[in-house]
């Protein structure tokens, strides 16, 4: 990617800008990450996706191990005590609250890796952190940015004189900042809680305050100053992120530390839709990562998880995304094209990806153009041009896809052992006419996916092959 800069949209500047790290030997990213309460609905995707590309791309500029790239865990929080209260309600409430968030970051965390994803640097919960937010807490209050009102700690918003800039708020529009009602303690309206008091029946820990639990904004402030510094070069996250969580982030931090900016580029990813509708449950559209990989939510039948990859990256981050089931149909056609086109590839580390996908790419990551590119590299390798067919695979694992994922038995994907195992017992089931048995077999197959088709051979044998169901 020589000679080729990467440009950035910086919401903070309202400008796609020329990226330059302040520190090109330890590029550093923050990505608000997921509050594990139930299981990731697919608009959590996006971000996961489109920031996990971008980290793709600063490991091949900078070098994998120059780039620091942080993802928290939110384990902390109102719907996760209701949710340990309702399904553990005979546990003590700590025990409660574990059961609730290791089975559902456990679940996230596996959910993700089926998106072709790579693991952050470091994905830090927020209760391992409490000792630094009470520190960050501690310093604002020194420096008189925050104060404490009946037993919660706030923070004074007009203590900072150009709060709103990310967000292009005015002080006096803004009501109040994070999951707290407009209460008369406060000294403005849209002053935020640091710290509130914990119930007898809410997590809690001991603080100068009182027993208490940390609100929202600060968990970010506290882990991306532990892992990332006090300044460091990106922070993610989707668009409904801005205001109040990302601003109050930036308060607290930079009021905390006396710095000019928390982060010097602010990325966030667009609104999605599904089918032209806002997600709710109320509307029966509420549709989870895992439904889409394991149940038929959305098509009536389960998507590989790279699908899902591809039909998100395929509409700029920037832009709304209506996702849909054609959308998931067009994706999984391309993706399975170009596999096609790569397959026989012998890959190795040496090999590059296409030259022109990552110039594409270094645009704010215009994953549409850099797909056109994709598509070109695809049409030389099916002329079974060789140099072709390698840079589209090394093209495609950079980019978080398989080379064979989508391809069936008789398109160059080696049959799995089991599949075969269980095609030849059904296959003796057919010619001994037991047709019970056969029909377990392709049962037990279709509930892993595998859809079975027979057919005769020119010398009139009965065979059988298979492929994904879609």
């Amino acid at each position: 990617m020589s000679g080729t800069p990467l440009s950035l949209y910086n919401t903070l500047t309202r400008t796609k800008e020329a990226f330059t790290p302040l520190d090109p030997d330890n590029v550093r990213m923050y990505v608000c990450g997921p509050t594990v309460y139930d299981f990731a609905h697919i608009g959590n995707a996006r971000p996961v996706i489109v920031f996990d590309l971008l980290f793709r791309l600063l490991r091949h500029v900078y070098g994998a191990d120059k780039v620091t790239y942080v993802r928290n865990i939110t384990d902390v929080d109102d719907k996760i005590n209701a949710r340990a209260l309702r399904d553990f309600p005979d546990l003590p409430l700590n025990e409660a609250i574990r059961r609730v968030t290791e089975k559902t970051e456990s679940q996230f965390l596996s959910d993700v890796a089926a998106l072709g994803t790579l693991e952050p640097t470091v994905q830090p919960r927020a209760t391992d952190n409490i000792a630094e937010m009470q520190a960050l807490i501690a310093d604002l209050i020194a420096r008189e940015h925050a104060y404490n009102a009946n037993g919660e700690v706030l923070f004074a918003v007009d203590s900072m004189a150009d709060y709103g800039q990310l967000s292009g708020r005015n002080l006096e529009d803004n009501l109040a900042g994070a999951r707290i009602a407009i209460d008369a303690h406060k000294k403005n309206p849209a002053d935020f809680v640091l710290w509130k008091q914990s119930a007898e029946n809410e997590p809690g820990w001991d603080s100068p305050w009182g027993r208490g639990r940390p609100g929202w904004h600060i968990e970010c402030s506290a882990m991306s100053e532990r892992y990332l510094g006090q300044t460091f070069d990106i922070h993610g996250g989707g668009l409904d992120l801005i205001f109040p969580h990302h601003e109050n982030e930036i308060a607290q931090s930079r009021c905390a530390h006396g710095t000019e900016v928390m982060a010097k580029v602010w990325m966030h990813n667009g609104f999605l839709q599904v089918e032209g509708q806002k997600m709710s449950k109320s509307l029966g559209n509420f549709v989870t990562i895992n439904d889409l990989l394991q149940t038929g939510a959305m098509g009536g039948h389960a998507w590989h998880g790279e699908v899902l990859r591809l039909a998100m990256l395929m509409t700029h981050y920037r832009e709304p995304i209506d996702f849909s089931v054609k959308r998931l149909e067009e994706a999984e056609s391309k993706l399975r094209d170009w596999q096609r086109a790569a397959r026989g590839a012998e890959t190795g580390e040496a090999d590059e990806p296409d030259a022109s996908v990552l110039r594409e790419l270094a645009d704010d990551l215009n994953f549409h153009r850099a797909s056109v590119a994709l598509d070109l590299i695809a049409k030389k390798a099916n002329r079974d041009e060789g140099h072709a067919r390698q840079c589209l695979a090394a093209t495609l694992q950079f980019l978080g896809f398989s080379l064979d994922s989508l391809l069936t038995s008789d398109e160059g994907w080696e049959e799995p052992p089991h599949i075969a195992a269980a095609i030849a017992d059904r296959l003796a089931a057919l010619n001994a006419k037991d047709f019970a048995k056969a029909d377990t077999i392709r049962k037990d197959l279709a509930e892993q996916g595998i859809a079975l088709m027979d057919y005769k051979d020119e010398a009139g044998a009965r065979q059988t092959k298979w492929e994904i169901k879609r």
